[in-house]
């Protein structure tokens, strides 16, 4: 089983905060499975999200690179009945790339990469596709909104199919499914199971009369910690199940394992010691729980090197024996060398930028440059990782290097154009969202 490439299983969740798991620091809900996962393999301590909403973040999941350099990727997040965007087929694609190689691909859960006929799954990559086109659905009816006009969103490759149950348990029976199956005995896999949990509505596997009485998916009047810890809970349980089919087929010791999110959490969220979440690109935004297993090859580890979401690409593809496509580079680097300790973790120079209020943010070395709405900041994140002491009238020097590196950085990327609308998460994540009042009273540009 180990001469032959390693099956993939690349787990996301949707909006899980860097708190939310025990072995990260949650104390109000319990993730045993996940904690055990942390404890076999390797848990990072500086793994960023791409974007701090999460459309963005997949695209640069998929394509390796900056979400910037597609015009899909502009949006935060795409909103599937505006735009008419997606991930343009005929770019190369993390299971575009195995698959050309022999793997078998599937997708088990959120696509939300714009929709079909011109997108999709199947058109970039994955041979099997089941689960949800949009980017939010409930747990229960499986509808993108709420009303008797409005259809599940629940797909089983190109055909719209209806489903019973809470969605989290949904994509762990059919991903169980998938990993027992007998032909996953003889050829490589990736399986890509993308959960919607713990991303609102607030459910948790008890509330499907709440559910059939909602009259918006968001609404501000439900959810609480404890309900949110029910859905990270099941999301845990979940987990397990996959994990223990995994065991159960004999494909654990050859199979890489990844575990992270696509963003930084929201409202219910845990994000201790960080501050800042979903849609800030403040470090509880961005910064998120991350576990990597291969039994076959790597020691159980806690590991400091600073990486992003577009490092997976090339990581993985590493891992398979493979390297991006020669044509659209990636803008990643493959973790293997540290992780296998042949290599000192690398200094790192990372940038994001987000269109509401005008965020920009590079983080070099143990520095962080961010800018909101104007508001300039400098943190030296390895002794003030709450972003509580702005050091840029210490170093000005400093401040205008990164300000000037973020710019030039920037200009090879696509522009922000006036068409490119902002779009809110929810109600209350809008381009005018609030900024932080520390912020705004420290950071008068």
């Amino acid at each position: 089983m180990a001469s032959r490439p390693p099956n993939i299983l690349f787990i996301l969740a949707d909006d899980l905060g860097w708190a939310d798991l025990g072995v990260y620091g949650a104390t109000d809900h319990r993730t045993p499975h996940l904690d055990a996962l942390a404890a076999q393999g390797v848990r990072f301590t500086q793994a960023y999200a791409n974007s701090a909403v999460c459309s963005a973040t997949r695209i640069a999941l998929m394509t390796g690179r900056y979400q910037y350099r597609l015009r899909a990727g502009l949006e935060e997040p795409i909103i599937l009945r505006d735009t008419g965007l997606g991930l343009p087929p005929e770019h190369p694609t993390l299971p575009s790339l195995l698959q050309d190689a022999g793997y078998d691909t599937a997708l088990i859960g959120k696509w939300h990469l714009g929709l079909p006929p011109l997108y999709g799954p199947r058109r970039s990559g994955y041979g099997h596709f089941f689960g949800n086109l949009h980017g939010a659905i409930d747990y229960f009816t499986h509808k993108p909104g709420v009303g008797d006009h409005v259809e599940p969103d629940v797909w089983d490759d190109d055909v719209r199919t209806p489903v019973q149950g809470y969605y989290t348990q949904v994509l762990a029976d059919r991903a169980s499914a998938y990993l027992r199956a007998p032909e996953r005995q003889h050829r490589p896999f990736l399986l890509s199971l993308h959960f919607t949990a713990p991303h609102w509505p607030w459910e948790g596997p008890g509330d499907e009369a709440v559910a059939r009485s909602l009259r918006d998916l968001f609404h501000y009047d439900g959810g609480s910690l404890r309900k949110y810890g029910e859905i990270v809970e099941a999301l845990d349980a979940a987990v397990g199940q996959v994990l223990q089919a995994l065991r159960d087929a004999g494909l654990e010791d050859n199979t890489l394992v990844v575990f992270t999110s696509d963003n930084g959490g929201e409202r219910f969220s845990k994000t201790w010691p960080f501050t800042g979440q979903k849609t800030e690109l403040l470090e509880g935004g961005l910064r998120v729980p991350t576990l990597l297993r291969w039994p076959a090859q790597l020691a159980p580890q806690v590991q400091t090197q600073v990486s992003i979401t577009h490092d997976w690409l090339p990581t993985l593809l590493s891992a398979a024996g493979l390297s991006p496509h020669p044509q659209y580079p990636s803008d990643g680097i493959d973790l293997l060398p540290v992780l296998r300790g042949h290599a000192d973790p690398q200094p790192r120079t990372l940038y994001w930028r987000y269109k509401a209020q005008d965020q920009r943010a590079v983080r070099e070395g143990d520095w962080k440059y961010l800018q909101i709405n104007g508001n300039a900041f400098l943190f030296n994140l390895a002794e003030d990782e709450r972003e509580r002491a702005n050091l840029r009238d210490r170093h000005p020097e400093l401040l205008a290097r990164l300000r000037a590196q973020w710019e030039a950085w920037n200009a090879g990327m696509l522009p922000i154009t006036p068409e490119v609308r902002t779009h809110g998460v929810t109600p209350d994540i809008q381009a005018d969202r609030y900024v932080p009042a520390r912020l705004q009273r420290e950071g008068a540009a």
